[in-house]
């Protein structure tokens, strides 16, 4: 993901052009990356350490997306339909 990629991820999960740290927007970030990681994983199957970052990238999103259900449940349903997260 290049910088202006995820300066747009920014733009569209945050409350400002400088949130960067929300959740929402951590798990869009994290999304982001863990498509790209899913891809390089499907060429490369042998790529043993990439497989550990990608599980790791996923357990952080699962982190971030509970907080998301116990705190803003509304905004937890609304970011699910938009990253198309969980059929």
């Amino acid at each position: 993901m290049d910088k202006e990629e995820k300066q747009q991820v920014i733009q569209k999960y945050g409350q400002s052009s400088q949130d960067c740290g929300s959740s929402e927007v951590q798990v869009a970030l994290f999304t982001e990356r863990i498509r790209e990681l899913t891809e390089h994983c499907r060429r490369h199957p042998k790529d043993v350490h990439t497989r550990q970052g990608l599980q790791m990238l996923v357990n952080k999103r699962r982190k971030h997306l509970n907080y998301l259900k116990q705190n803003k449940y509304d905004r937890y349903r609304e970011l699910l339909q938009e990253l198309n997260l969980r059929g």
